[in-house]
């Protein structure tokens, strides 16, 4: 029994410690002391959507670990065998879909129209502002992604 709440204890910290975020109001530390390209720009659209949660593995390799420990606990010696297997089986997928749950964030769709006219779509977790078509924006990127922000 102690086998499996450590196992289970175990799955649950790697799973949360693997948790990345698209908000806007969460700044990465190597972004931080990094000059980022501004551009001004309007919002004409917002809409609710979800991004996907990750399935790197982790989740089921970790459920996989955790269940066939558990599951060789079980009864004689070829009574475990199989136990180990299928609890190694049933723990894995149910990892991946804890994995792939925890790992959802809801988020917005913003469709922006820059001063230029060019218009772009971009998605991002909600964050503290609630943008609205019409609101005046800044797009700040690093090279690697671009964030909403409301002008001020």
């Amino acid at each position: 029994m102690f086998r499996s709440s450590t196992a289970c204890s175990a799955l649950v910290l790697v799973l949360l410690a693997g948790c990345a975020t698209s908000n806007p109001d969460v700044i990465s530390r190597d972004a931080a002391m990094r000059a980022q390209t501004l551009v001004d720009a309007t919002v004409l659209s917002v809409r609710a959507v979800v991004i996907d949660g990750n399935q790197s593995g982790l989740g089921a390799a970790v459920g996989a670990v955790a269940g066939g420990i558990a599951g060789s606990t079980v009864g004689g010696k070829r009574e475990a065998i199989v136990a180990g297997a299928l609890g190694a089986i049933a723990a894995g997928a149910l990892g991946n879909a804890i994995e792939r749950s925890v790992t959802r964030e809801a988020a917005i769709e913003l469709v922006v129209q820059k001063r230029n006219g060019e218009r772009l779509v971009l998605v991002q977790a909600q964050g503290a502002q609630d943008l609205r078509p019409g609101d005046a924006v800044v797009l700040i990127s690093d090279g690697r992604g671009t964030r909403v922000v409301r002008a001020r």
